[in-house]
This record gives C-alpha cells, structure tokens and sequence, in this order.
C-alpha cells in the first residue's frame, strides 16, 4: 500500500508527522541518531503505532529529518558548478558538509550506510547529492586543481569522517583536520 502524500493527511495526522519530525531532530540532535523511537514517540506526544504509521522504519524518519538538508547540500553543490574556483566551492562544501554531521551522533555512518540501501528514499536523496558533488568534482579536476584519482565518494567520506571528529572532539578540531584533509586533495600540495 502506497503512503499518502502529506496533503492528503487529515489535519490531525499531518499535525502528528509534524510533531513526530520536529522532536525526531531534537533527540537525534541530543541522543544521536540511533536514538530511542519509543522516546521519539513518547515526546511528541504519540504512541508509537502513530509513528511507525508515518515513518515505517528508522531510515523513512531520518529521510523526513535529514532529507531537506541533504536536498540543500545537493544544492549548494549543484549552485557551485558556475563558480570560477571550483576547488574553493569542494573545499566549501565538504566544510557544510562536515558541519551538518557533526550536529548528530550516528549522522556520518546514517549517510554512508543510506548510500548502501537502494529501496529507502534516503538513498536516493543522498545520491542526488553525490551527483552533484561528484560533478563539482569533476570540474575541479578538469582544471588541474584535485588530483584525478578521488570520486564523490572519497570527498563525502572525508566529510563524514570531520564531522564525526566535531562531534566527538569539537568544531576547531574538525576544522583543522579537514584543512590537512582538503589540502590533500589538491594538487602540487604535499
């Protein structure tokens, strides 16, 4: 059975995925991402049935949390291909990039592990935005600046790995191990 689209939820339903959305954020923000639904559930107020009604499995919830981040990201690259200094854009958006997975513990493995499950709509999300860091890539490279032997996945990988540092160890380190990290990447630099 297909999943209604949000505007065809009755108003009370559609105020539950809301709710069941906004608290996900916060306890996946606190708690990390493989948080406790029941507490997701709990928080917002539902039962978790009402949950598991809009968001069949922990991967559709963290699509209905992480989806317009990653969509925005698909974007920034995407904005960044007519950019005259591509290798700055990759370098700017692995730094975004980084930055939004060290809000939440667990959000590096969920994104690399969703690039993994073709059937969730995480996947797809995420390969969109692969697409277009890859192209941005591929810009950077074609002017001689990255070396010719990385892919999206290298840059994204690199990014989830600063993210789970600023996590772990706080934005100042994360930055400066990307910066080791993205000087790296380019060429004639040791």
């Amino acid at each position: 059975m297909a999943r209604k689209a949000d505007g065809d939820l009755r108003e009370d339903a559609r105020r539950n995925r809301a709710a069941l959305v906004a608290v996900a954020r916060e306890v996946f923000a606190e708690e990390g991402t493989d948080a406790s639904l029941r507490d997701v559930a709990r928080r917002a107020g539902v039962g978790i049935g009402t949950l598991y009604r809009h968001f069949p499995n922990r991967v559709a919830l963290l699509q209905a949390v992480l989806g317009d981040g990653i969509d925005s990201l698909r974007e920034l690259a995407e904005n960044s291909l007519s950019a005259d200094d591509p290798a700055h854009e990759l370098e700017a958006w692995t730094a975004r990039f980084a930055q939004r997975c060290g809000a939440q513990r667990g959000l590096p493995s969920d994104v690399m592990a969703a690039l993994q499950d073709k059937d969730s709509e995480l996947h797809r999300s995420c390969l969109a935005m692969m697409a277009a860091v890859q192209h941005l890539l591929e810009k950077a490279q074609a002017q001689g600046a990255v070396s010719a032997d990385l892919d999206a996945t290298d840059v994204v990988t690199m990014g989830a790995a600063a993210g789970w540092v600023q996590y772990f160890s706080g934005e100042e380190r994360s930055r400066r191990m990307l910066r080791v990290l993205t000087n790296g990447l380019q060429t004639g630099r040791s």
